[in-house]
């Protein structure tokens, strides 16, 4: 912007000082607009001097380590790592459903079978007739009654070859009883039975355990065809 100078310009008397003041006071407020600020100066003067490279070295970001990779039980060194510290914070991987289910159902399939050969008699309400042959007690830690029958139709039917001795348990004293009345008097007897699938120690050494036992006349024990005569 120019500046007007009061040479240039010839007011009239009265309005000559006044002008050349207002003139003086526009002149400098120019001049002081158009001066730099010190401080701009100083920036100016900073950015010069500044060399970019001449400052602190910086240090390069940390290199991540690299996880070494995870052992398996059947790698020979995975028995020699150490223990991790944070070992057990790890969650354990859980089991599928279907896994729970399928091993619950085999659980209940093992019981059921279990007790189907073990507790639960496949033959009840059976009878036999005989001759006892001997009644005793026997066992080391469990103390059961063991005895044996000969069966009454192998005995009378010559016809037939002898198949087996009947083998039998007895729980309850009271039948046992009754039963060696019958073997003393030699007397033939009736035993009304249930079978087992397999044996239990405490149970007896027998799958068969009589429940009852009655003597009986020989001439109802077989069919009057069958009954032998004895003259």
């Amino acid at each position: 912007m120019p500046i007007f100078k009061s040479d240039d310009y010839e007011p009239h008397d009265h309005y000559s000082s006044d002008y050349e003041e207002e003139t003086d006071r526009y002149n400098a407020h120019i001049r002081d607009t158009q001066r730099p600020s010190p401080s701009q100066d100083d920036e100016d003067e900073d950015d010069d001097d500044r060399d970019f490279f001449s400052g602190p070295d910086i240090p390069d970001p940390p290199k991540k380590k690299e996880k070494a990779p995870a052992l398996k039980p059947e790698d020979p060194d995975y028995w020699d790592q150490d223990e991790s510290e944070w070992e057990h914070l790890i969650p354990r991987r859980r089991l599928p459903l279907w896994v729970w289910i399928a091993s619950a159902a085999v659980i209940i399939l093992l019981g059921i079978a279990f007790y189907l050969r073990f507790f639960s008699p496949y033959r009840e309400a059976a009878t036999q007739y005989g001759y006892v042959e001997s009644i005793e007690t026997r066992g080391t830690v469990f103390k059961t009654i063991e005895g044996v029958l000969l069966p009454y139709k192998n005995i009378m039917d010559t016809t037939r070859v002898y198949e087996r001795d009947f083998n039998f348990t007895v729980k309850d004293k009271k039948v046992a009883a009754q039963i060696y009345s019958a073997m003393t008097k030699n007397r033939p007897i009736r035993v009304t039975y249930k079978e087992y699938a397999a044996t239990i120690p405490w149970r007896g050494d027998s799958k068969i355990i009589v429940t009852d036992a009655v003597t009986v006349d020989p001439e109802n024990i077989l069919p009057p065809d069958r009954t032998p005569r004895i003259e």
